[in-house]
């Protein structure tokens, strides 16, 4: 186990212990807590882990009201100036547009085949089931189309 090999080597003073605890699908886990009667102890001498330090205040380390630091971009912070940021708006425009044209053509093919839940069967599905799985199939292709066109369409929104 990797995460072993990095649990010895995090040995450090005011450790915990950790489980090895085994769901009863059979997965593995390691825990600094022990999660019911499926857990067991490790031995692993050197392969303490440092309790994490206490903060003062807020869960940030600030006391509680205290707004957050206003971000500050470095003096060597590249900058584009902004006829080539509306140039590079126009290009991600016009490609986000092909894309929404081209998964648009995609729903529409899909939505023709789907024939409002009722697509014509295939020779090889004889066995009803595996008509229902590709409607099924089906039905999923064009949900995920139609929500990759609301995203398309969100994303040119977005943009300056």
């Amino acid at each position: 186990m990797p995460a072993l090999a990095l649990l010895a080597a995090c040995g450090a003073a005011g450790a915990q212990q950790i489980y090895l605890c085994v769901d009863a699908s059979g997965h593995k886990e390691l825990t600094d807590t022990r999660k019911g009667g499926n857990c067991k102890p490790l031995d692993l001498p050197g392969a303490a882990i440092p309790a994490p330090a206490r903060r003062e205040g807020g869960a940030h380390g600030r006391p509680p009201g205290t707004p957050a630091p206003a971000a500050v971009a470095p003096a060597a912070f590249p900058r584009v100036d902004s006829a080539e940021q509306r140039a590079r708006d126009a290009d991600r425009r016009q490609i986000l547009g092909e894309e929404l044209r081209s998964e648009q053509a995609k729903l529409a093919e899909l939505r023709k085949d789907y024939n409002n839940g009722e697509p014509e069967r295939r020779g090889d599905e004889r066995n009803y089931a595996k008509y229902q799985e590709r409607v099924a199939q089906m039905k999923d292709s064009i949900a995920r189309s139609e929500q990759n066109v609301e995203a398309l369409k969100r994303e040119i929104a977005n943009i300056r």
